[in-house]
């Protein structure tokens, strides 16, 4: 939630693609916007006798007055363009009504108790809710809308004792990564004194007795710089309830390893604890385990290389389950005795199909395991030798997930989302295999008017990549239809047929969704997530253009109709797309992009970003990075779609100054009078529990701004 070799370089490296045009043949926006001056420096960088200049590197310190200032100035231009547009207010008001419906989370039963999380359409962030059965009166048991009056305080984790009786739950403030965890007491609802800080990308595992969990965290960090300083050496601890983080007990680190992160899991018997290490982003872990049943037992290596992924199922004894990708590109489930760990003794109990496996648990002594086919969900239930006992019948092209429970469980839960079917839970008998509706919210809209295909269509270099087309029934292919093209391509992050107001209000607006799923993903397995990476980073671009010609070539729109957008990953993906091709595209909407490709790395977490990306401090990968480095193909005097660039002032995901060195370098080069806008959100961050009062307003704005500038 959330990323080369030729003579000097005089101001930035040229653009890649189609060539520029000339100010004269600019396509006409209305009146040129005025903004504000933004100086320029002398810094340059030399990277491997590339001499590449870098006059904004100012704008990478958030902390200065003088970024302070620009930041007001340019917001101040942007809010007189966007409150001028006379559609907005209404856009805001009618996403504000679809918006209000009851959502809900996958329930999960831990000590013989239901806790499930339940917004009511406009809080501004979900409510955590406890029962003792199915047929009981929800009790309200954590509201995160009374840890801050504008909802900037959201809740990041929550797990739950596996005797039922207290609650760990994380929070995060205005949008950041860095969290707090808390205990609460589930029967009180009341706080313990127990105080945990400085914890990011952590889950929590509670021991079998209750009595207190594992986390990870980093050192703690300079106050002034916490949201740009770069985040090494994360530790892994056991905090015992009742006292304070000081006295945490320290349970594995690596100080010889400073990109490994931890993840801890304790077994449901409550004899095991596993760590998977990980080093950034790639979906290749290590797996150590401690068998907590004997004092004094040492950490010991299960799987000691970064050669697979490897996601731990559950165990039966000493025997323990993995979905892995090892010799497996779309994954298969293996069983691997602690007793004779060594490979020649894996047992496989799921071989690999042609579809990808995305995930897989046991309950009721079988595995369900959820399938991607076509960027689409199957479900099966298959015994623990891999027969097939049933498929789940699923009530349409979506996205199913949960699944959760304990192998002795008889009953499950899941979602079941699409394009036009909100998210709808669902309570599954794993006796009988039949599925009932648990909840299912009430959408002012009705479904039957909208309709979702998918399309095949052929990238630049013969690759046959899908892409789902959702819009009103009875689409003409006129080419006048505006299309909103929305895709990420990257870190093995499948996109699926999910539910959104905002994308609801933009069909019913007329408009056009459509989602490619690029090389980069994991819809296809790993093969297609490394397709798209370091040296192979073009073929996502490659994917995005072709799935954009295809749209113009099958008369779904045109050029003059056509937005793009995306975010983080997907931000660099509309940065590369509208930089290669500012011909095709008459808007584009950049949220919190990876922008600076050869900075990225020096900056929180950007450094775990090499996995997919490479890195500017490798000869080759920098010679890849500069040829489709958004803010590096930027060439003055070119004819640029009309773009509205997001970012916020507490992301410390992907830094604000990726966005803000973006956006002055487009302003300074474009020719025409395509509008260049930055909205930069205050109190929030990259994305994960940004409050629905924000979501609305973002979404708003952006809508808008599409209406406008494709003249709708």
């Amino acid at each position: 939630m959330h990323l080369r070799h030729a003579p000097v370089v005089a101001g930035l490296i040229a653009a890649v693609g189609a060539g520029a045009t000339t100010a004269q043949t600019c396509p006409q926006y209305g009146a040129p916007l005025t903004y504000p001056v933004t100086k320029k420096v002398d810094q340059t960088d030399n990277y491997h006798g590339t001499t590449v200049a870098d006059p904004y590197r100012w704008l990478e310190d958030a902390n200065s007055a003088e970024t302070h200032a620009w930041v007001e100035a340019e917001n101040q231009v942007t809010q007189a363009y966007l409150a001028q547009i006379p559609q907005r207010d209404a856009i805001r008001r009618r996403l504000t009504e679809l918006w209000n419906f009851e959502r809900y989370s996958v329930p999960q039963r831990e000590g013989g108790r239901y806790f499930y999380s339940r917004n009511d359409g406009l809080q501004n962030q979900s409510v955590l809710y406890t029962m003792k059965s199915l047929t009981d009166t929800p009790r309200m048991l954590l509201d995160p809308n009374t840890l801050a009056a504008d909802g900037t305080v959201a809740l990041s984790g929550a797990e739950v004792s596996p005797d039922g009786k207290l609650l760990a739950y994380g929070t995060a403030a205005s949008g950041s990564d860095w969290n707090e965890w808390k205990v609460r007491d589930i029967a009180t609802g009341k706080d313990l004194a127990d105080h945990i800080k400085w914890v990011k990308f952590s889950n929590t595992a509670w021991t079998h007795d209750g009595k207190g969990f594992f986390y990870s965290r980093y050192d703690e960090p300079k106050e002034a710089t916490k949201l740009a300083d770069v985040n090494y050496f994360q530790k892994l601890y056991y905090h015992r309830i009742g006292t304070t983080q000081d006295a945490d007990q320290l349970v594995y680190d690596r100080p010889d390893q400073k990109e490994w992160g931890f993840g801890a899991h304790t077994t449901d018997d409550g004899r095991y604890l596993l760590i998977t290490a990980t080093k950034g982003t790639a979906h290749k872990y290590r797996i150590f385990y401690k068998d907590l049943s004997r004092a004094g037992a040492k950490v010991e290596p299960l799987i000691d290389n970064f050669d697979a992924a490897y996601e731990f199922i559950d165990n039966v004894g000493p025997v323990f389950y993995f979905v892995t990708d090892r010799n497996a590109p779309r994954q298969r489930i293996v069983a691997i005795d602690t007793r004779k760990p060594q490979e020649a003794h894996w047992q496989q109990v799921l071989p690999e199909s042609e579809d990808t496996l995305a995930s897989a648990h046991m309950i009721n002594n079988q595995l369900v395991v959820e399938y991607l086919k076509d960027a689409r969900s199957v479900v099966k239930v298959v015994d623990l030798k891999g027969k097939l006992v049933r498929e789940i019948a699923l009530p349409g092209i979506g996205s199913a997930a949960g699944f959760t429970g304990k192998r002795g469980d008889s009953e499950t839960f899941y979602s079941f989302t699409g394009f036009t079917t909100p998210t709808t839970i669902y309570r599954l008998d794993m006796k009988s295999g039949k599925s009932s509706v648990f909840r299912q919210p009430k959408v002012q809209f009705n479904p039957d008017d909208y309709e979702t295909r998918q399309v095949f269509y052929t990238s630049r270099d013969g690759t046959r990549v899908p892409m789902f087309i959702v819009s009103k029934k009875g689409l003409k292919q006129d080419g006048n239809n505006p299309t909103y093209l929305y895709g990420y391509g990257g870190f093995n992050i499948s996109l699926t047929p999910s539910f959104s107001p905002a994308n609801l209000a933009w069909m019913e607006m007329g408009g056009v969704y459509a989602v490619p799923n690029l090389r980069g993903g994991g819809e296809y397995g790993e093969a297609w997530h490394e397709a798209g990476t370091k040296l192979k980073k073009q073929n996502v671009f490659d994917d995005f253009i072709g799935a954009a010609q295809w749209l113009v070539d099958h008369k779904v729109t045109s050029p003059a109709k056509l937005a793009i957008g995306g975010g983080s990953n997907g931000g660099l993906l509309v940065g590369a797309a509208m930089t290669q091709r500012p011909d095709l595209f008459r808007a584009a909407i950049p949220m919190v992009g990876v922008m600076d490709m050869l900075r990225f790395h020096k900056f929180t977490i950007g450094w775990a970003w090499t996995s997919d990306y490479g890195s500017s401090e490798n000869p080759e990968e920098f010679k890849a990075l500069v040829k489709y480095s958004p803010l590096h193909n930027l060439k003055p005097g070119t004819c640029y779609p009309a773009t509205m660039v997001t970012t916020a002032d507490h992301d410390d995901r992907v830094v604000p100054a990726h966005s803000f060195k973006f956006a002055a370098t487009l302003q300074a080069s474009q020719a025409g009078s395509a509008p260049v806008i930055i909205r930069i959100d205050t109190k929030a961050g990259h994305g994960a529990g940004k409050p629905t009062t924000k979501q609305i307003e973002e979404v708003a704005d952006r809508w808008g701004f599409l209406a406008k500038n494709l003249g709708m």
